[in-house]
């Protein structure tokens, strides 16, 4: 039970919070609706104060001046997974990227940083003293009792169940804040983005246990998954989808080998529908993402099945997921981890997709080599099934040859024959 005398003494004001900071201290922030606003702004507000501060954190929620480096030598921001807030300003050289499988990033941050503070965004405290880091369990729960946390304490933060709780006996202190969490809106799936997850709800069957991001496609299956029965919930990112699953009476969990009857994920991002749901609902499991990402968890799960997407596939298999046209635009996230997780699971089956081509119909997103600069991420040992629009190709196993024939196969018509004819060039046909 926490006491009075706990409470007032670690209630602080942000500016209070600055004492906590030294210079050349490492601050690990956590990502999404984790991200302590009102923190990160007095930081800035005072970033002459600082010297050599770097704030580490993945997905970052929006821009902000020390992500463009506008406080040189003062705050520097190392990103884990470029967003649209960090995106630019990495490409121009004024913040860093570490590269990184999802599954690893806490045992990144805590061999490469002297950790002094991580910052988190937490639902008020319970009757017992424990604060729920609500939508978010991510990297930061995995340093609990190993780092000092200060947390903002949202008014309007769900309150979730899992190893995502931290006791007032474990931080260093917290503000109180009251503002809305960022919302996302399911994109709605153009037609390509249908027939790509029909082909994909053929191969999965009743009881599998699903992985699934973001985007048109993963959006698209929901309507053809909802006819399935006994499907399990095992993912990095909670999406609104699986709410749309959960009241279609698709999703149980009654087959999962890791958490039966449990939604399991490490973060969740969507609408305020989502995070209703997910408020005090035991039925949801927030982990460490070096639990929910772990290819040997994952792979305890039979019939695993991971969709994911890329920008690019050569004739190899090798899909580059994470920049576009040679330039980042991402990074790994936990599309390896699942595609290996898949790959050792029995009868598991990982999905990447693409559209055939660039938006305007002029390149081939099936190449015979990558573009230069491009950074692989499913790699060609593996990938499993590509989709397009014009089809699922299973390539674990196959040889070069019958990669690259599979491949033009399931390219845009109109880029099939100068395809085959740079393969025959290549000796790959």
């Amino acid at each position: 039970m926490q006491t009075t005398e706990d409470v007032n003494r670690k209630k602080m004001t942000p500016e209070t919070f600055l004492n906590l900071i030294d210079h050349g201290d490492d601050l690990i922030v956590s990502m999404a609706n984790g991200e302590p606003v009102v923190l990160l702004d007095t930081m800035e507000q005072h970033a002459s104060r600082f010297e050599n501060v770097r704030i580490h954190q993945m997905h970052a929620q929006k821009k902000r001046p020390y992500i463009e480096n506008e406080y040189p030598g003062r705050l520097r921001h190392v990103a884990y997974f470029l967003s649209g807030a960090s995106r630019q300003a990495f490409n121009e050289g004024l913040c860093d990227l570490v590269p990184n499988d999802f599954h690893e990033v806490p045992r990144i941050m805590w061999e490469r940083t002297n950790h002094q503070l991580v910052l988190v965004s937490a639902s008020p405290m319970d009757e017992d003293g424990y604060f729920s880091f609500g939508t978010n369990a991510d990297y930061v729960t995995a340093l609990i009792g190993k780092a000092p946390f200060f947390l903002e304490v949202n008014k309007q933060m769900p309150r979730t169940f899992g190893e995502n709780k931290i006791h007032i006996s474990e931080i260093e202190g917290y503000i109180e804040v009251d503002r809305p969490n960022h919302t996302i809106t399911p994109r709605d799936p153009s037609e390509n983005d249908e027939q790509m997850a029909a082909y994909i709800a053929d191969l999965i069957p009743n009881g599998a246990t699903l992985q699934v991001g973001i985007g048109g496609v993963p959006n698209a299956m929901i309507g053809f998954l909802k006819e399935k029965r006994d499907l399990g919930i095992h993912t990095e990112m909670l999406t609104d989808g699986i709410v749309d699953l959960v009241e279609a009476g698709a999703v149980n969990g009654s087959r999962k080998a890791n958490d039966p009857g449990k939604i399991v994920g490490t973060f969740a991002l969507g609408t305020q529908r989502l995070y209703d749901f997910i408020h005090e609902n035991d039925a949801i499991k927030m982990m460490p993402v070096d639990y929910v990402n772990d290819p040997r968890v994952i792979s305890r799960e039979q019939e695993m099945i991971s969709i994911n997407a890329t920008t690019e596939v050569d004739f190899f298999g090798q899909c580059a997921s994470e920049t576009i046209q040679g330039r980042y635009y991402s990074s790994t996230g936990g599309q390896s981890d699942f595609a290996q997780g898949a790959a050792f699971s029995q009868f598991g089956r990982g999905f990447i997709c693409l559209a055939s081509t660039t938006k305007d119909g002029k390149v081939s997103r099936i190449r015979p080599r990558l573009t230069p600069g491009s950074a692989v991420t499913t790699s060609k040992n593996d990938v499993h099934y590509i989709v397009t629009e014009y089809g699922a190709v299973n390539l674990k196993g196959k040889s070069i040859s019958e990669r690259a024939e599979l491949l033009i196969s399931i390219a845009h018509p109109d880029f099939r024959e100068e395809l085959t004819r740079e393969a025959k060039a290549l000796k790959m046909l």
